[in-house]
């Protein structure tokens, strides 16, 4: 079987450079686990991460959001509830908002809600 080169993959995804992101990305991959899409036919990792970009079992979009992923160091945190906000700032839930609590009431609520004197 002819091994597979760039200009297969090309027509899949246009740019050479994330082309080879994205296939170096997969085959990381499968490297540490993951199984492969095509007969792998005795071939390294590389050539079945670019095998599997030409045959489309693996999608450019979605090698794409997973390559993104592994790459991210920020981890996105929920904003607490305001329930959660009124009980540590004293307040109650119906009691109209106060915008005039000052830096070291907030800390002192703060210390409070963790147990700390």
């Amino acid at each position: 079987m002819a091994r597979v080169t760039v200009e297969d993959c090309v027509d899949k995804v246009p740019n050479r450079f994330e082309l080879v992101m994205l296939a170096a990305h997969r085959a990381r991959e499968i490297a540490t686990g993951s199984a492969a899409t095509v007969d792998r036919d005795n071939d390294k990792n590389p050539v079945v991460a670019l095998r599997e970009i030409a045959d489309e079992t693996q999608g450019a979009d979605d090698l794409r959001e997973r390559l993104i992923e592994s790459n991210q160091t920020q981890i996105e945190v929920d904003e607490p509830e305001e329930d959660s906000m009124a009980l540590l700032m004293g307040v109650e839930k119906d009691a109209p908002a106060q915008d005039d609590m000052s830096e070291e009431k907030l800390l002192r609520a703060l210390m409070e809600a963790q147990g700390q004197p």
